[in-house]
């Protein structure tokens, strides 16, 4: 079988870190990553809200990966607009940064802009030649399977992420296997996402971690 068969169109790595990592950074990384991902949940939906004594409440909220509007214009149009695609792709790129900082696989601080040692690639879908019309509308229900699966491989990375950091405080080093192996559960995670939600590509993504 030939490597194109094997090759996912959503394509996920971290470089390894194969230096002595910063001890100190790492015993505080619950503490130091909040304020990026503070700027994070400012540009992903998050959503926050607030009273005051008189009753009155406010609440302010943003972003997040663009899913309705790219369904809706791939079933009635055929179409997916370049500039929600390109903001989707760098969403979830800034997201991973962030994500790979707090699992501790890098001790970079994450970027806003560059992409450092976190690399996400999808090539932006010809929607009316690369994607059916209708499989937008059921791609959340067919990716169930996946879930279950990544619910046991999500708790499963915490466990290890949590060997990981005992492993660094004493030793300054990611343990390659658990590195390979949380890579890999997030691997998936960007597998279904692109599925099944930002709707890059309409491949079934593999029950597999490895690239």
């Amino acid at each position: 079988m030939s490597t194109q068969e094997h090759t996912y169109p959503v394509q996920f790595s971290v470089d390894y870190p194969d230096r002595p990592l910063n001890r100190v950074t790492t015993a505080f990384r619950i503490f130091v990553a909040v304020p990026i991902c503070i700027v994070l949940s400012a540009v992903s939906g998050g959503v926050w809200e607030w009273s005051q004594g008189s009753g009155t409440s406010a609440a302010a909220g943003a972003g997040g990966l663009l899913f309705f509007g790219p369904l809706l214009m791939i079933v009635f149009r055929q179409k997916y607009p370049r500039w929600w695609f390109d903001w989707n792709l760098e969403l979830q790129r800034f997201s991973n940064r962030v994500w790979a900082y707090v699992v501790l696989m890098d001790d970079q601080y994450p970027s806003t802009t560059d992409h450092q040692a976190v690399h996400l690639d999808y090539d932006y879908p010809d929607a009316a030649r690369d994607l059916n019309r209708w499989l937008p509308l059921v791609k959340w229900f067919l990716a169930i399977p996946h879930y279950i699966a990544l619910i046991a491989l999500n708790i499963a990375a915490v466990v290890t992420v949590i060997v990981a950091w005992f492993a660094i405080l004493f030793t300054g080093q990611y343990p390659k296997g658990i590195f390979g192996f949380v890579e890999g559960v997030n691997r998936w995670n960007n597998r279904v996402l692109g599925y099944a939600f930002t709707l890059v590509t309409d491949q079934y993504p593999p029950f597999r971690l490895a690239a």
